[in-house]
């Protein structure tokens, strides 16, 4: 009767574990255009030209007019701009060269946690960093696209095709997933990934090293809520598991704050060690903090304008590793 019974009960198992998804993809959905709306409006907020594109070089794009040099060629002479003066002038074109960056987020269960120290959780933030800093890169003339979902683009309306597809059934497959797609890609792109990245460093390692194959490089953008980085919690506790099929009972829970705290310090330390070793960089950002401070960091990584790899947090907990 045992051996009997297993079968008929494993379809509604599995036909719960569907609804759960369908109805936590549904929600998503229902939630990114205010996302949009968010991440469209810090965007605005952050200085772009990302990348340094706006210098001289090969081009179509009129920049700037500048003396002629010593070294230039005759053949570079504006005539029309120099007869209005008695100098002569060159006609600069904007250097074009569009980069392709490839942005994911983890929408995986593990980011849907929020704690009484913040009003959003780690997943609407990873949406709205990813959201905004495709606004920003398609600003500056870059070709962006959804990892493992779309195809690059340089369209104005890019940051809102993402959103469409984070909305369709192709996108909710790879939701359910922690970490990005083992993808090969071209060697003169990046990959801008936003998770809390908490999995062991074993999976983390192997997901980050295919991407990077290639020499792809990469920047880290770990979003994590205030709580996890300083365990705030006192006395009698309970922690669930991220799909809440597990539960812990801690008696005194602030008697593991140190030892949880060295152990996020040692697992962030593997994921520097990792970004470095690649030529990638990682900083760190709680949702309690303003969205603007990380894009603000990208930018001047993607500009070229941080000179390290080192981990930045962009908040300023005490008692954090």
């Amino acid at each position: 009767m045992a051996q009997a019974g297993g079968p008929r009960r494993e379809p509604l198992r599995h036909s719960s574990a569907l609804h759960t998804l369908q109805r936590d993809a549904h929600g998503v959905a229902d939630r990114l255009p205010d996302l949009l709306v968010e991440a469209k409006r810090i965007s605005s907020t952050v200085t772009h030209g990302i990348h340094g594109r706006r210098r001289a070089g090969p081009g179509e794009t009129f920049w700037q007019f500048r003396q002629l040099q010593v070294n230039d060629s005759a053949q570079l002479i504006d005539w029309r701009r120099s007869a209005s003066t008695d100098h002569l002038y060159v006609r600069e074109r904007e250097w074009e060269a569009a980069h392709t960056l490839w942005l994911w987020c983890n929408l995986s269960k593990s980011m849907d946690f929020r704690s009484h120290l913040t009003k959003v959780s780690k997943r609407d933030r990873a949406v709205v960093l990813m959201l905004a800093s495709a606004e920003l890169l398609v600003r500056s003339g870059e070709r962006i696209g959804l990892l493992g979902v779309t195809v690059p683009t340089a369209s104005r309306k890019a940051a809102t095709k993402l959103a469409e597809a984070m909305a369709s059934p192709q996108f909710h497959d790879l939701a359910e997933e922690s970490q990005p797609p083992k993808a090969r890609l071209n060697r003169f792109s990046s990959a801008v990934l936003f998770s809390d990245f908490l999995d062991p460093i074993e999976t983390i390692r192997a997901h980050i090293e295919v991407l990077a194959s290639s020499g792809v490089t990469g920047h880290l953008i770990q979003v994590l809520d205030p709580a996890e980085e300083t365990l705030p919690y006192q006395g009698r506790t309970e922690f669930l598991s991220p799909d809440g099929t597990q539960r812990w009972l801690a008696d005194r829970v602030e008697t593991m704050r140190a030892r949880y705290q060295d152990k996020l310090a040692a697992h962030r330390a593997e994921i520097l060690e990792l970004a470095t070793r690649l030529g990638w960089t990682f900083m760190v950002h709680h949702t309690d903090r303003p969205a603007s401070e990380p894009l603000l960091t990208l930018t001047m990584r993607l500009e070229g304008r941080d000179g390290g790899y080192r981990a930045v947090k962009t908040s300023t907990l005490g008692g954090g590793p």
